[in-house]
This record gives structure tokens, sequence and C-alpha cells, in this order.
């Protein structure tokens, strides 16, 4: 892909909708199932923009007039759409609400509720998927997973999730 994404040949728009529907799905694939550390989101926003200023190119400095590297705005700018921690957010978000509205007997939905036997190693226990759940569900405002009345109500869910898309 990668020199398919640094083509002449291709429009960008074309390399943007490229790196959107083939490389992001697979990079994120299985992502909101499990809560990543704060290098992995660095790395992932490091890999994004190496990715966006291979598609969009050096850019003319109009003062020195010698090329240089978009800045990660400018990139920002051009881009238009959510980075990739928010798009991790959202897939999060949309993945506890299918799981809320799954059955109890459902084997994803025990996984997820249910609390594994046995002692913790010492120390302060590692940052979980509901940790992250919780964040995300404070940034947006609605403070945490109290009740699973309106998990349940999927239009209400989808208005947080693309809420939680669009900060």
């Amino acid at each position: 892909m990668q020199n398919l994404l640094s083509s002449s040949l291709l429009s960008k728009n074309v390399e943007v909708k490229g790196y959107r529907y083939i490389i992001l799905l697979v990079v994120l694939y299985g992502f909101e199932t499990w809560p990543p550390t704060l290098r992995e989101g660095q790395r992932l926003r490091v890999f994004q923009n190496r990715v966006l200023r291979k598609i969009f190119g050096p850019k003319r400095d109009e003062v020195t007039e010698d090329w240089r590297k978009l800045h990660n705005e400018e990139l920002n700018d051009l881009y238009l759409s959510p980075n990739i921690a928010r798009v991790i957010k959202s897939r999060r978000m949309r993945w506890v609400g299918h799981v809320a509205r799954m059955g109890e007997r459902r084997g994803v939905h025990r996984v997820s509720v249910g609390k594994p036997e046995g002692k913790r190693p010492l120390g302060r226990h590692r940052h979980g998927w509901e940790d992250n759940i919780k964040m995300d569900l404070q940034e947006v405002g609605c403070g945490s997973l109290t009740g699973l009345m309106w998990l349940r109500n999927r239009d209400v869910w989808r208005a947080l999730v693309s809420a939680v898309m669009n900060l």
C-alpha cells in the first residue's frame, strides 16, 4: 500500500479512502475489546500521522521556499476525519452497547460482565476495559454505567457513540 499512498496517479481523496477503508480497518481489528496502554495509543497516533504525511506529501514553505513536512495540526486540518483515538473510543462504545443488549446466556456477555476467580498479583491493578468505558462516558458527560436501561435503547446509545466520535 505504500506505493499507492504516494502515487501521483491517484487523487488524494482516493488515497484517503484507501487509508480509511482498508488500512485503518486492518489496524483496528478487534481493538474495541481490549484496553490500549498509553504507549500503544501514542504509537497508533504516530502511525496515523506517518500514513497521512505519506498521502499528503511535503509542503512548500512560502518564506524560505524550501520543502518541509506537514505539522500535526496541518494534517488534522487536511484529513477532516476524527483521529484514531476517537475512532477507537467510538468503536468501544458501540461494542459495549452491543454486549449490553445481548442476553445474559450469551458467552460474550458472561465474559465481559463476569469476574474471574483467583487472586490478583500484588500492586496496582491494570487499567481495564470497563475503566476505559467509564472514562469515555465521563468525557461525554454521562457519568458512569450505573443503569443498563439507557444502554438498551439503541437510539440514545447511537447518539452517545456519535458524541464520543465528535468530541
